[in-house]
């Protein structure tokens, strides 16, 4: 466990996002923009949208686009694609249209790099399941070497080939990549859901920061900052707090049994049961679970509840929060998880409650 620090805690914001497919396409995106002006307005740190290709639920398909927008909304919060897809994309096209992104940015921007997990994206990019964390790493490698070397390229890969150096002419502009303004690339993080694993240690390995996924239990949060820890040791750096990401999913309300009722059936808990129903249609709940013992009939909406979920008044979600801190270290940043405005104005009250009066309790 990391000791903890008294450093500020940075607070971000997580657009999946999963929307009611009965809801107008625009008008979830609307709703997205205008979450991200009150997060600036009401102090937040960070912005985040996820990526997805063929879902009527997760339905932002490409978030360089919305954040494109976002920044001409705000004008101090980072945003950062989470995570930009990289199996999906050749990495000349990421590392091109991210630096363009950094400079439109005026160097507003984060990045997060991994695979998708929605099987009929992967079926639509012609992806074989097997080859995520190949791909990935190879992407990520080729995107770093654009970033921080010039032409001529030549980057022979499994997946994709990189080469710039047959038709090279500097005297009429031909023959160069965007470099980031960002020296020498945005912040980069990873994310992961898994106890411990090889794509931990080469993200610490390489100075990436760790974005650990909101539905996984304090144990398992534990043993990924270990294993970051560890490998960003043995590549000869020491993690600090400020490399550490945690997502969460918080809803504040006025009493304690008041949010616990709306939490239940809202659309913060209505994601959390198409995540298990979705993936108890592949991989298996056993992801989500606190341990291997754990029933699969018992990593359930209670579960979260009781266990995972941030949920209460102010003094309880405060409470809560600082237990977390004691569990697991202290961490650089928490990010919220956004949800459908299935009712505006009590997520909107919820984040009034969460800025005002949790934060500031926490010291």
């Amino acid at each position: 466990m990391n000791t903890p620090a008294k450093n500020r805690l940075r607070l971000g914001m997580f657009v999946m996002p999963i929307h009611n497919p009965a809801k107008p396409l625009a008008r979830c995106i609307d709703e997205d923009l205008e979450l991200a002006v009150a997060c600036e307005r009401l102090g937040f740190d960070e912005f985040w949208v996820g990526e997805h290709h063929t879902s009527t639920l997760e339905n932002i398909v490409m978030p360089e686009i919305f954040i494109a927008k976002a920044l001409a909304m705000t004008t101090t919060m980072r945003f950062g694609p989470a995570p930009v897809c990289l199996q999906y994309h050749h990495p000349a096209h990421v590392a091109n249209r991210l630096a363009f992104l950094d400079h439109l940015a005026h160097g507003r921007l984060n990045v997060c790099f991994g695979p998708g997990a929605i099987p009929t994206d992967m079926e639509v990019y012609g992806v074989d399941p097997k080859d995520m964390s190949a791909r990935v790493g190879e992407a990520a490698d080729m995107i770093l070497k654009i970033w921080t070397s010039d032409p001529p390229y030549d980057l022979p890969g499994k997946f994709w080939n990189v080469n710039l150096s047959q038709h090279l002419d500097p005297e009429m502009g031909l023959g160069a990549l965007h470099k980031p303004l960002q020296k020498p690339h945005p912040p980069i993080s990873i994310p992961s859901i898994s106890r411990r694993s090889v794509g931990i240690e080469k993200a610490a390995a390489r100075g990436f920061s760790l974005f650990s996924h909101h539905m996984i239990s304090t144990d398992v949060l534990v043993e990924q900052w270990d294993t970051y820890r560890s490998a960003a040791r043995a590549a000869g750096r020491e993690a600090t707090p400020a490399d550490w990401r945690v997502a969460r999913n918080v809803f504040v309300a006025e009493s304690k049994t008041e949010a616990r009722q709306i939490a239940r059936s809202n659309s913060l808990g209505q994601c959390i049961q198409y995540i298990l129903d979705l993936t108890r249609r592949g991989p298996g709940v056993g992801m989500w679970k606190r341990d291997p013992d754990q029933s699969d009939d018992d990593c359930n909406l209670d579960y979260f509840l009781n266990e995972v979920l941030i949920v209460g008044d102010p003094p309880e979600v405060a409470r809560q929060l600082r237990e977390l801190r004691t569990q697991i270290g202290d961490f650089g940043t928490l990010v919220l998880v956004a949800h459908d405005w299935d009712d505006r104005s009590r997520w909107l009250r919820s984040l009034e409650l969460f800025t005002k009066e949790v934060v500031p309790a926490l010291g």
